[in-house]
């Protein structure tokens, strides 16, 4: 049998990884600046992480919910005591797509509306209504189109607010930062403004942190920055440092009754021992406040570099963009000097997503390969 062949991947095969680091067959090491999609939140094969893993596994890996699951209750706790969001409600799944598809389907039943406006750029997932909401034609199928959406300029408040006003929509979707559309930031009066009309509307307004949460930004969640309070938080990506793990928190407004969410793997055992070790990672290892630190530090020293046009982000959540596509900058970075950075739906943006446990020593050591190939070369000799 061979594999859908979708993935465009790298000649490379990581084989360990160990805080910031992943090693290849050979043994050669490479600093992790991307996560695998901002998906490692405390490093790879964090002793906690695994310990907690672990000894979870040799009790009971796995039940569904028809049965008691005290972790899950534990993990709500936990995470309503970290995030500072314990008034709101869990709902846990396995992805980011799925926690969006879930806080597009409450919103729908809170106001029995469907049009949804989301952002350009904007990516909230692959599947069935979640695509719908991303910026990318060319990957939505036409089952996919399914309900009205109108993707608004971002930070454009008038625009909002005028589509608003009609009253038939469903809900505003936005992401926390944007991630793949290339690290973009939100304005904390258009956040606000936005939330205070749909909160005159009826509409629900839903914050995508799927990258952008679990401390990401030095803050747990980006939203936290800005002033506003959510209906619906979606959230996965960091939650579990590669264990497929996501969620939504809901407003005490909303309603529980059963079958109106459901899942078969969502919240089992394994994935809320993963996401309690991250909480308790962050929180011991006081990896928010070292997020922001770090971060701060990176976002100076990469303003500071003559190439990059632009340097965005908060936190460890940083796109830089260049003056021309940045693909064949990246493989020389990750193939001759051993730096994972990320790409973006903007061929001209590298992003930086590495661990939040990240020290002075990685980030000393990123900036001086970084620096020393932009510099020392011409944007035009990557573009090829």
């Amino acid at each position: 049998m061979q594999l859908f062949d979708v993935y465009p991947l790298y000649d490379l095969e990581p084989v360990r990884g160990k805080g910031s680091y992943v090693y290849d067959p050979a043994g050669k090491s490479y600093l992790d600046f991307y996560g695998g999609h901002a998906v490692i939140s405390i490093g790879h094969s964090h002793p906690h992480y695994v310990k907690r893993i672990s000894a979870q596994l040799q009790k009971l890996g796995f039940y569904s919910n028809s049965v008691q699951n005290p972790l899950q209750q534990e993990l709500a706790q936990k995470l309503g005591q970290v995030s500072a969001c314990d008034e709101y409600q869990l709902f846990l799944c396995n992805s980011g797509a799925e926690a969006n598809e879930n806080a597009l389907k409450m919103a729908s039943f809170h106001n029995g509306r469907t049009k949804i406006i989301a952002f350009e750029r904007a990516f909230h997932g692959r599947t069935s209504a979640a695509v719908n909401a991303t910026h990318s034609e060319k990957i939505k199928a036409p089952i996919n189109k399914t309900y009205a959406v109108e993707f608004h300029a971002w930070n454009d408040l008038d625009s909002v607010q005028e589509s608003l006003r009609k009253g038939d929509v469903s809900a505003v979707i936005i992401e926390g930062v944007q991630g793949i559309g290339g690290i973009h930031l939100p304005d904390a009066t258009f956040l606000q403004e936005v939330q205070k009309t749909c909160n005159e509307t009826n509409t629900v307004f839903i914050l995508d942190e799927i990258q952008s949460g679990f401390g990401r930004t030095g803050a747990f969640f980006a939203f936290q920055h800005l002033g506003v309070e959510p209906d619906i938080i979606s959230m996965a990506k960091g939650m579990g440092n590669g264990f497929p793990v996501g969620g939504i928190l809901l407003h005490p407004k909303f309603e529980a009754s059963y079958g109106l969410l459901g899942t078969t793997f969502g919240g089992n055992h394994l994935a809320c021992a993963a996401t309690l070790a991250v909480l308790e990672v962050l929180e011991q290892e006081d990896l928010i406040a070292n997020a922001k630190e770090q971060g701060q530090i990176l976002l100076e020293a990469l303003s500071q570099l003559k190439a990059p046009l632009e340097v965005r982000g908060v936190g460890l959540m940083i796109g830089v963009e260049m003056a021309a596509p940045v693909a064949a900058l990246r493989k020389k970075l990750l193939f001759e000097h051993g730096l994972f950075t990320g790409s973006s739906s903007d061929p001209n943006v590298i992003r930086l997503l590495p661990a939040l446990n990240i020290g002075q020593k990685e980030v000393d050591q990123f900036l001086d390969i970084f620096s020393a190939v932009i510099e020392n070369s011409t944007i035009q000799q990557f573009d090829n």
